[in-house]
């Protein structure tokens, strides 16, 4: 075999290996899906490109073995799809993800979330109220607000202090407790009462139960948390995908330079055995 086969043998092992971690990311984002961010369809692209980088990859790697042209050139032509595909989701998940944040709140550790701070396709698809019903029943059955959620220190429940210098992810702070503005007091993790103090205008302040089966989930607070926690998760899988874009790329090229050299080697072979037949005197029988 020759070393150029070598080489696009090499690459498209490379390749396959790249397909781990995209992979990885994708089941990794599902178990999200059922699990936390109950957003059970950005998995399914992820996890698509992933399998047909291996595929592909495995077939490039055959038709080296083998000197196969036509699984080589298949691997080529489908490569630039997945790749072409790959940077469009890159591209898709940080243009869905690129407003909205927590934001700071005076004498506490952790950051509220607002509705409003988020925009795009998106934020609508969490918004929508008919769909909304089947992410909060998500949020509700992953026991986010559970026991996890409750913390005791030497067999007592944390105080208040304790709890305000807490770093709690998205969907604790928008979905298992009122919004810091509504002035409600601190009893433990997911019980409060109202404050001496003026009530927030807000309408999730309307909107808290203290009933451990409803909390916050029909609040704008938890749907925002809820794209907190995507936007977290993607960008997470977006900055692997980068990595593995940037190797995918360098192997193609590698790979197409090493086809168009395996070409040329077969044409020049092909030229030099047709130059030597015609070379050969031909033998003239009596």
């Amino acid at each position: 075999m020759r070393a150029s086969n070598h080489l696009i043998g090499l690459v498209n092992f490379l390749t396959f290996l790249l397909s781990i971690p995209i992979l990885g990311g994708g089941i990794w984002l599902s178990s999200r899906a059922n699990n936390t961010d109950c957003l059970k369809f950005l998995q399914w692209p992820i996890i698509v490109i992933g399998a047909a980088v291996m595929v592909v990859s495995l077939a490039g790697f055959a038709g080296a073995c083998y000197r196969n042209t036509f699984l080589m050139w298949l691997y080529l032509f489908v490569m630039f799809f997945v790749v072409a595909a790959l940077l469009c989701f890159i591209i898709f998940a940080y243009a869905v993800t690129d407003k909205g944040a927590g934001r700071p709140v005076m004498n506490r550790a952790y950051l509220d979330y607002y509705l409003q701070d988020y925009s795009g396709w998106l934020e609508e698809r969490v918004a929508d109220n008919s769909y909304w019903l089947k992410i909060a029943s998500c949020v509700r059955d992953s026991k986010a607000c559970g026991a996890k959620f409750g913390r005791f220190v030497n067999g007592v429940p944390e105080t208040a202090d304790m709890f305000y210098n807490r770093k709690l992810n998205p969907i604790e702070s928008g979905c298992c407790k009122p919004p810091t503005e509504c002035g409600y007091s601190y009893v433990n993790e997911t019980i409060w009462t109202p404050g001496g103090g003026l009530a927030g205008t807000s309408a999730d302040c309307t909107r808290w139960s203290n009933d451990q089966a409803q909390l916050c989930f029909g609040c704008d607070s938890c749907k925002a948390g809820v794209l907190g926690s995507i936007k977290k998760s993607w960008r997470k899988v977006s900055v692997i995908n980068i990595v593995v874009l940037i190797l995918l790329v360098i192997f193609y090229v590698i790979g197409c330079a090493a086809f168009r050299n395996n070409r040329r080697i077969d044409n020049e072979e092909s030229t030099g055995e047709t130059r030597m037949t015609k070379a050969q005197p031909s033998r003239i029988h009596f």
